[in-house]
């Protein structure tokens, strides 16, 4: 199966700072977006961090089974960021949002922390794979909201699970088979609280409209008007996204 995929990261139009990071490791089919947080620099360092450790930690586990695999990676950039914030006070209480696909076989591996996505989109339909971790999720989870509440509540962005935060950390981690024409979004919520779920899968079906003849540059074009359409909305926070799509 071949594996077309771009990413990029943007400051967006009202930060001083990108604390945004991206991991984009073709030879082993592992992307990944990490949103940091934190005072001082504290939130580039976790995310940066974070993608730094990801490659490295696949290549000297690669014989671990896939699922384990993405749950322990995640775990081992938790260690890191708690060690990290221990050697200097300054960076204490940072931390990261983490969300990652691997391409198994015919099988994605999804790891998830925080409130960073993943999507898929097929067949003229998008749909969210991951579950957020936020205060509002929790709302929605217990059906006091809509969807469309729960996108203008002003305590949206209030997670209740990062990583880096605490030493016992619970990681999302499930398998997904692959059907063909499935096109895979990995974003920070710089792009899905500014662009709603319907202009993202306009811009993703307006550029790939098949997905078993698109070129690396219709997917870099996505990428890159994603971001766009993000930033014209407002802007307000930096901006990921991951496009990925799957070749039989």
């Amino acid at each position: 199966m071949g594996i077309i995929c771009a990413g990029a990261t943007d400051i967006g139009r009202k930060r001083k700072t990108n604390q945004d990071s991206i991991c984009l490791d073709h030879s082993h089919h592992f992307f990944a977006v990490a949103d940091g947080m934190g005072g001082h620099n504290g939130g580039d360092i976790a995310s940066q961090l974070s993608v730094k450790i990801m490659p490295e930690f696949i290549e000297t586990h690669s014989n671990v089974e896939s699922e384990k695999l993405m749950k322990n990676v995640i775990k081992e950039i938790n260690r890191s960021i708690l060690k990290k914030a221990d050697e200097n006070p300054e960076l204490a209480g940072m931390g990261t949002t983490v969300s990652a696909i691997q391409f198994a076989g015919p099988q994605l591996i999804i790891g998830n922390v925080g409130d960073s996505r993943v999507y898929m989109v097929n067949n003229n339909h998008i749909f969210q794979m991951t579950r957020d971790h936020s205060f509002v999720q929790e709302k929605l989870n217990m059906g006091l909201y809509t969807r469309e509440d729960a996108a203008k509540d002003p305590q949206k962005n209030v997670l209740v699970r990062s990583v880096g935060i605490e030493a016992d950390i619970q990681v999302d981690v499930f398998q997904y088979r692959i059907c063909k024409n499935d096109i895979f979004l990995v974003c920070s919520d710089g792009l899905h609280g500014k662009v709603s779920d319907n202009d993202i899968l306009y811009i993703i079906q307006k550029n790939i409209s098949d997905p078993s003849r698109c070129q690396l540059s219709d997917v870099e074009k996505t990428v890159n008007d994603l971001i766009h359409q993000a930033n014209e909305n407002g802007g307000q926070d930096n901006i990921s996204v991951i496009i990925a799509v799957a070749q039989a």
